[in-house]
């Protein structure tokens, strides 16, 4: 049983070695740094203040554990793609974060959010397949859906889909909205399937 209520911040970690013990089941949620990353975190789990928000994308600076049960964590890894860091810092996170994927037994899943707003960028697309190539299961959140309208929502629902077809038709993907929470309860479930199956 898990209740999303009780999640609780554990550690961050700067680099794999400092990560959790690599036992029980983990969930990892990976987005561009300003497609609502830590907003969809924070109404998953219910809780305003988990992770932090920011308008300055790029908050996220370390791979954060969050555990919502016994050895059952939410593994908030750090945005790509936009944040204004040096060189050596995102080779940094580029090296950590293709260790921890390729070598990572907890790993059971991984949310990718996308702002629904926007085509599935180039930087998606690239982690998606290679994250799939190694056989990780991939769901993905269209974030920002209450911004559009039905017909806008749908459409861009259809899109993504068609394009992770092409990748891998295993892929999952919904819309999800922070702000009314459209989609919640999918997204809930999909991590419960892989946290406890």
């Amino acid at each position: 049983m898990i209740n999303f209520s009780d999640t609780q911040f554990i550690k961050g970690a700067h680099t794999l070695q400092q990560c959790l013990p690599d036992t029980g089941r983990e969930v990892a949620i990976a987005g561009r740094s300003n497609v609502g990353k830590s907003s969809a975190l924070n109404v998953i789990t219910g809780s305003k203040g988990l992770a932090r928000t920011s308008k300055q994308p790029g908050r996220t600076q370390q791979i954060n554990y969050f555990e919502l049960g016994e050895r059952q964590y939410l593994v908030d890894l750090p945005g790509y793609g936009y944040a204004k860091v040096p060189p050596k810092v995102r080779q940094h996170w580029d090296e950590t974060l293709s260790a921890y994927f390729e070598s990572r037994q907890s790993l059971e899943g991984l949310l990718v959010i996308i702002d629904a707003r926007h085509p599935m960028k180039e930087l998606d697309q690239q982690l998606i397949e290679w994250v799939a190539d190694i056989g990780i299961p991939v769901h993905c959140l269209l974030t920002k859906a209450d911004k559009l309208s039905k017909g806008q929502a749908a459409s861009a629902l259809q899109k993504t889909r068609a394009l992770l077809a092409l990748i891998d038709p295993e892929i999952s993907v919904q819309p999800f909205s922070a702000v009314d929470h459209r989609g919640l309860n999918e997204a809930q479930e999909k991590i419960r399937q892989w946290l406890i199956s």
